[in-house]
């Protein structure tokens, strides 16, 4: 370990993707939105789509309509391949904040349960893939977030320590699969997840803006 590692709050540092690192929201809810229109003839609240973004797909369209939920599985994943590379944005700041963490030592990785094919398509479109050493995805676990499985694996990938580490993302399945590996939680407010929610899930911290993140994880 680095003298700068030393020097960090946490060591280990495991992002959350969508709605976190990279600005997938507007093409997750699109994309939920016409696999029910498609298969199901009419569109779901938004505020519930929000809400599932974090989880699995299959798990979410099961929870929606179960006996359809391998129809509209196929329905979003088709729009969504589609439609990536004109929806999907970057975050101002969060590239610098990645590579000066990388320069001060830190050891960094993503955890999502967002399939390996579009989870890395996104880093790509940002320019983030040289940034994220390593990234475990829905493919990695044969269990999801909020079960602790995915954060652990990336902490171990990466030679890191649970109780030395932070998980930061933008829902309540972040900061319960953080606490659930006994982990720091940073909730993050430009995401998907809504200020009240992020913060009732009792994070260890709250950054409402990139430049907060900064602040919590630099100093």
């Amino acid at each position: 370990m680095t003298a700068s590692s030393r020097a960090l709050r946490w060591p280990t540092l495991v992002f959350d993707l969508d709605g976190t690192l990279v600005d997938t929201i507007g093409l997750i809810v699109a994309s939920y939105q016409h696999a029910f229109r498609t298969v199901l003839g009419h569109e779901d609240d938004e505020a519930r789509i929000r809400a599932w973004i974090g989880q699995p797909l299959l798990r979410c369209f099961q929870e929606a309509a179960p006996e359809h939920a391998n129809e509209l599985f196929a329905a979003y994943t088709a729009w969504n391949e589609a439609n990536t590379d004109a929806m999907v944005r970057s975050y101002a700041g969060v590239a610098d904040l990645l590579g000066d963490l990388a320069a001060a030592g830190a050891r960094v990785a993503v955890a999502t349960s967002k399939r390996r094919p579009p989870a890395t398509r996104a880093l790509e479109l940002t320019g983030l893939t040289d940034l994220v050493p390593v990234v475990v995805t829905m493919e990695d676990t044969a269990v999801h977030k909020p079960d602790p499985t995915p954060l652990l694996l990336a902490v171990a990938r990466v030679g890191g320590e649970p109780g030395r580490a932070a998980y930061i993302g933008d829902a309540v399945v972040d900061v319960r699969a953080a606490q659930a590996a006994g982990m720091a939680g940073i909730g993050v407010l430009w995401g998907a997840g809504t200020e009240a929610d992020v913060r009732a899930a009792a994070p260890h911290a709250v950054a409402p803006t990139v430049a907060d993140l900064r602040a919590l994880l630099l100093g």
